[in-house]
C-alpha cells in the first residue's frame, strides 16, 4: 500500500467532488474519478468540493485581477448547490488540462470579459446536480421519498419529521450516486445568492496582507535579476563591460539573452547598480529617426492607402454620391500603456526534471507553453503559480516577462526573480496601438443615416497578411441600422510592439463611431439621443440601454451653469453600455471638468451588482484617463515616457461621480470587465461639443487641444 495519495484521489476520496464537461451532446456533469478521461470527448474541469467538515472549496481557474471572480465563480455554484455562504472558500486552480476554457479546452485564459460569461451554464448546471444527489442521498438515508426533502443553506431538510443533514454528513453518501443528467436550474426568483451585493471573498487578505502577488515570492536560493534591455527598437549590443557588474558587491552572474544583458545579484538594489556598471553600448535600432510627430505623419498617412476591405454592404460609393448632406472627418488616437500598478514579475526556477514558475498572470496556459518551448520540460513536470495580480487590462495575457525569467534561470540553474521597474513597465510595454480613421457619412432629407464609410489604420494585434478583426471590432458588426457600409482596414509597418488592451479595438473605435454618429446628429440636426434610437430599431437591448440612460440622466433637462452632456451607446462582449457624461469647460484655460457620468448596462444574468457597478467605475475611469490624460512618446527610434510625470494618468480628485443602472435582463449573458470603456470618451468629447461647440477628433484632450479646438470652432 502506497503512503502518499494526488490531489485528485485525495478530494475524491474525501467527499462530493463534481466536475463538468462540454460534449458534442451539450454540459456532462460527473463525480470526479468516475468519468473516463482517456478518450478524446472528454476534457474535465474539476469544480468544486464538499468534505465532511462542510467546507464548500470552489476552485477558480481564471485570474483574480481586482475583478471580483473569486468571488463570482463560487457565487454561481454556491447558488445552484444551495450553499451556505459562509462555508464558501475560493482555491485557485492549478494549471491543468481539467481546468482550461471550455467547451475546447485548450487554454486557461483571463481575458475578453469571458470569465463569468463562459464559465456560467457549466457552473450552474455542477451546482445544480450537486444539490440534486444530496437531496437523493438524504432521502435514501431516511427511507422517505425525494419529493419532501428540501436542500437550504447547506442543509437538506425533511420538514414533516423536523430531521436535516449538513452536506459534510451527506457528502460522502452523494458521492457514490450516479449524476443527473439534466438538473433542474433555479428560476432567478429562487435566487438567494445571485444577483445581490455579496462581499468579495478576495478583499480581507488584501487589506490585511495576506494576499500574495507575483511581487510577494520569496524562494529559497533565490537571486534577483535585472536586464538591461535596448533603448530602441532592434537596437543590438555594441560592447559592455561584464568585469565591471561582477565587481558590485552582491552581483553572482551576468547572463546574456536575446532580450538584453541580465545582472543577477542576492538583492534588487545590487542588481540595479550591476546593470549601470555594465555600462551597454546600443546601436541605432531598425528606425533611428521614429519619433512621435513622424509616427503619428506615417499613420495618418496610411489612409490615403486602399486598404483591404473588411465589410462591404450595399453601394456606399453611390449614396455619397446621392447624399442629401456628406460628412467626412478624421480622427487619430495614440498609443497607450497599460500601466498597471503591479509592473511585470516573475519567479521562475528551473531545473533538470522540474521548472515551477511564480507570476501574475492572465494566461496560465500560455506561460506553462513558453516554458515548455524554453525547458524541453513535458507539462506535467511544469507547475505554473498564479499569484493575484495587481491589474492585468491584457498585457499580463503575455508571457514575454516570464521567458526572460525562464531563459535566465535555466542558464543559472538558480531560482530566479525578475522584476521590472515602472520606467521598464511603460518604455517596455506591449501598448494599445496609436491608430488613424477617415470616415465619410450620408444623411437623406429626412435626416436618415444612408451610407457610412470608414477606413482605419492600426497596428495588428495578431499577424497575418489581412485584416485583424481585433482591429476593426464594432466597425464590422457597427451596431447602427445603415444600408450601405464599407470598412476597409490598413495595416501599418511599424515596429512598436502592440498587445490588447482593455477592451481591444472596442477601445478606439467605441470612440470614432460614437462621436462621428454626434457630428452626423448635428449635421442632421437632431437630438443626438432621438438620432441614435433612430438608428437602432433593429437593436432592442441597445435601444432600451440609450432609454434608460437618458431617462435617469435627465437628458433635455437643464443643468447648473455651464455644464452640458454627451452620450454614447457602445455594444461589446455581448454586453451594451450607454453612457451620458456632465461636463464644463474653462473657455480661458480649456481645461474640462467632469461632474457626473451616468452608465445604464445590459449584460443579460448578472452575478453581483457590486462587481457590475465596480467594473463601470473602473471602466470610465479609465476611459476617462485615456481621453484626457494619456499618450505615448517616442524619440530617437524608441519610446521617450519613462513614468507617471511624463505619462499622466487620472488622479483621484479628477474622478467624477459615477451612477450605474443594470437592466433586468434575460438575454444572453454578457460581460463585465471590458464593455463599460469603450462609450466612456466619445461620451465626454461629445458632452464638451454641447458645451462649447468644439469637436475634439484627437485624443488625448488636453487643455492645449480643447482651446485649439475651440478657435477653430
Amino acid at each position: 500500500m502506497k503512503d502518499t495519495i494526488n490531489r485528485r484521489e485525495f478530494l475524491g476520496r474525501a467527499g462530493l467532488t463534481l466536475a463538468v464537461v462540454t460534449t458534442p451532446c451539450g454540459l456532462e456533469v460527473f463525480a470526479l474519478g468516475e468519468a473516463d478521461t482517456e478518450g478524446d470527448s472528454f476534457s474535465p474541469s474539476a469544480l468544486y468540493t464538499i468534505t465532511p467538515d462542510n467546507r464548500i472549496t470552489v476552485m477558480v481557474s481564471r485570474s483574480e485581477m481586482g475583478q471580483g471572480i473569486h468571488t463570482a465563480i463560487p457565487m454561481i455554484v454556491a447558488e445552484e448547490l444551495e450553499a451556505d455562504w459562509n462555508q464558501i472558500q475560493a482555491e485557485q486552480a492549478p494549471t491543468r488540462k481539467e481546468y482550461f476554457d471550455p467547451p475546447q479546452h485548450t487554454r486557461m485564459v483571463t481575458a475578453g470579459s469571458g470569465s463569468v460569461r463562459n464559465l456560467y451554464e457549466h457552473l450552474r448546471k455542477a451546482g445544480a446536480a450537486g444539490r440534486e444527489m444530496l437531496v437523493q442521498a438524504a432521502a435514501q438515508k431516511w427511507d422517505v421519498p425525494e419529493g419532501e426533502c428540501q436542500a437550504l443553506q447547506g442543509k437538506v431538510l425533511h420538514h414533516a419529521s423536523g430531521r436535516s443533514f449538513s452536506y459534510g454528513e451527506l457528502c460522502q453518501e452523494a458521492a457514490k450516486l450516479p449524476v443527473p443528467e439534466n438538473p433542474r436550474l433555479k428560476h432567478k426568483s429562487e435566487f438567494r445568492i445571485l444577483r445581490t451585493p455579496v462581499k468579495r471573498l478576495d478583499i480581507p487578505d488584501k487589506v490585511n496582507g495576506r494576499a500574495k502577488f507575483g511581487m510577494d515570492t520569496f524562494v529559497p536560493g533565490m537571486v534577483y535579476a535585472s536586464l538591461a534591455r535596448p533603448p530602441a527598437y532592434g537596437a543590438k549590443v555594441i560592447s559592455y563591460h561584464e568585469p565591471a557588474a561582477k565587481a558590485v558587491s552582491g552581483v553572482r552572474d551576468v547572463v546574456r539573452i536575446d532580450q538584453g544583458i541580465a545582472v543577477c545579484a542576492d538583492t534588487l538594489e545590487a542588481a540595479w547598480k550591476g546593470r549601470e556598471a555594465l555600462n551597454v553600448q546600443w546601436g541605432q535600432g531598425v528606425r533611428p529617426d521614429l519619433d512621435t510627430e513622424k509616427m503619428e505623419q506615417e499613420l495618418m498617412g496610411l489612409l490615403e492607402e486602399p486598404g483591404v476591405s473588411a465589410r462591404n454592404d450595399g453601394d456606399v460609393t453611390a449614396a455619397l454620391d446621392q447624399a442629401h448632406k456628406r460628412l467626412e472627418v478624421e480622427y487619430f488616437l495614440p498609443y497607450l500603456s497599460h500601466a498597471p500598478m503591479e509592473p511585470m514579475n516573475s519567479t521562475v526556477h528551473v531545473q533538470s526534471d522540474r521548472c515551477d514558475v511564480w507570476a501574475p498572470t492572465q494566461a496560465p496556459s500560455r506561460t506553462l507553453e513558453t516554458v515548455k518551448n524554453i525547458t524541453g520540460l513535458a507539462a506535467e513536470q511544469i507547475h505554473v503559480h498564479t499569484t493575484h495580480l495587481g491589474c492585468g487590462l491584457g498585457r499580463r495575457a503575455m508571457t514575454d516577462f516570464e521567458e526572460e525569467t525562464t531563459l535566465i534561470s535555466k542558464e543559472i540553474g538558480r531560482p530566479v526573480k525578475l522584476i521590472w521597474s515602472r520606467e521598464e513597465d511603460i518604455q517596455h510595454d506591449l501598448f494599445r496601438p496609436a491608430n488613424s480613421h477617415r470616415i465619410q457619412g450620408a444623411l437623406d432629407q429626412q435626416g436618415r443615416v444612408t451610407a457610412w464609410s470608414h477606413k482605419v489604420a492600426a497596428s495588428m494585434f495578431r499577424g497575418g497578411p489581412d485584416v485583424d478583426g481585433a482591429a476593426v471590432s464594432g466597425l464590422r458588426n457597427l451596431q447602427y441600422q445603415i444600408p450601405n457600409v464599407s470598412v476597409n482596414y490598413v495595416k501599418p509597418d511599424l515596429p512598436i510592439p502592440v498587445t490588447y488592451w482593455r477592451s481591444v479595438g472596442n477601445s478606439h473605435n467605441g470612440f470614432t463611431v460614437e462621436s462621428f454618429m454626434d457630428e452626423l446628429a448635428h449635421a442632421a440636426g437632431a437630438d443626438p439621443v432621438e438620432f441614435r434610437l433612430q438608428h437602432l430599431t433593429h437593436d432592442h437591448r441597445s435601444q432600451r440601454v440609450v432609454e434608460l440612460v437618458a431617462e435617469k440622466s435627465g437628458w433635455g433637462k437643464p443643468l447648473l451653469g455651464a455644464q452640458a452632456r454627451g452620450i454614447a451607446v457602445f455594444a461589446a462582449f455581448r454586453s451594451y453600455v450607454a453612457q451620458v457624461a456632465e461636463v464644463s469647460v474653462d473657455e480661458k484655460t480649456g481645461k474640462v471638468k467632469v461632474h457626473r457620468v451616468v452608465c445604464a448596462i445590459d449584460c443579460g444574468p448578472y452575478v453581483n451588482p457590486d462587481t457590475v457597478a465596480a467594473q463601470m467605475m473602473g471602466a470610465i475611469t479609465m476611459g476617462l484617463s485615456a481621453a484626457f490624460k494619456e499618450k505615448v512618446e517616442f524619440a530617437n527610434g524608441g519610446v521617450k515616457s519613462a513614468n507617471f510625470f511624463d505619462y499622466q494618468l487620472l488622479r483621484m480628485s479628477e474622478a467624477p461621480e459615477v451612477e450605474t443602472h443594470i437592466v433586468d435582463s434575460d438575454e444572453r449573458i454578457g460581460g463585465v470587465g471590458e464593455p463599460g470603456l469603450p462609450p466612456s470618451a466619445p461620451a465626454m468629447s461629445n458632452a464638451v461639443f454641447a458645451a462649447t461647440g468644439a469637436r475634439i477628433r484627437q485624443l488625448p484632450m488636453t487643455p492645449e487641444r480643447v482651446l485649439e479646438a475651440l478657435r477653430k470652432s
